[in-house]
């Protein structure tokens, strides 16, 4: 059974959405690609800044 951790899972949900992110929201196939990285790079920094402010609110 595959049981990923937080940071996996969230590695996943990133490539998924911005997948179809990148698909639905471009026209051509260079622009999509951009998107989806940029896309990508907000959603796995966003989770690795969140998770450092939650770290400190805990405190």
């Amino acid at each position: 059974m595959f049981s990923p951790s937080h940071f996996t899972a969230v590695l996943l949900f990133g490539v998924f959405a911005s997948t179809v992110f990148g698909i639905t929201q471009r026209e051509t196939p260079q622009r999509m690609f951009r998107y989806g990285l940029y896309c990508f790079s907000l959603f796995v920094g966003s989770a690795i800044v969140l998770s450092w402010v939650m770290y400190f609110i805990a405190r």
